[in-house]
């Protein structure tokens, strides 16, 4: 009933390539930027080698040097000279994540610009929503709306895709 002889049928290179599970290309990836607005030259980050923080007036030629290198995306996440307790500066639309992707606008129309939408570096406590000391607890659901209005301010601001990373449930 079966054949004595195994066929070939996937030892051919261009059959091979059509079913290869895995394939990775400079095309399929997405570069993060830190934009940080309290420093006036890239700074590395510590605890991630190789990565750095860079400035809004320099975000823009390094997302054209990413583009350059065949990278069709960034990812930018924001660190503002001002927070307070609910993030406010996250939703200003001068904001450092809304002038950056502005400023990447300016250089190039082609590269998919996806930010981050949390509050964590945005509030003076760090952490991903507004809280309540009395009760020791984050307030999920006062936080929803104003990380809608994180993301709407990032389309305004010419994004293509808003990315929630705020850690709230809803």
């Amino acid at each position: 009933m079966f054949p004595k002889t195994r066929m070939r049928r996937l030892r051919q290179p261009g059959i091979q390539n059509l079913v290869a599970e895995t394939r990775l290309f400079a095309d399929d990836l997405i570069c993060p930027i830190f934009v940080d607005e309290t420093i006036e030259k890239p700074a590395e980050i510590g605890s991630m080698p190789d990565q750095y923080r860079f400035p809004l007036d320099m975000v823009a030629d390094e997302a054209k040097e990413i583009e350059d290198l065949g990278i069709p995306a960034v990812l930018l996440f924001g660190i503002p000279e001002t927070k307070d307790e609910v993030g406010t500066s996250a939703y200003d639309d001068e904001g450092v994540i809304q002038q950056a992707i502005q400023n990447i606008r300016s250089v190039t129309d082609d590269m998919l610009i996806i930010t981050d939408v949390c509050l964590c570096e945005y509030t003076t406590h760090g952490h991903c929503g507004i809280i309540d000391y009395d009760a020791k607890i984050v307030l999920n659901d006062q936080t929803l709306p104003i990380l809608g209005k994180v993301a709407a301010s990032h389309a305004r601001a010419g994004a293509d895709i808003v990315a929630p990373s705020g850690m709230m449930d809803g």
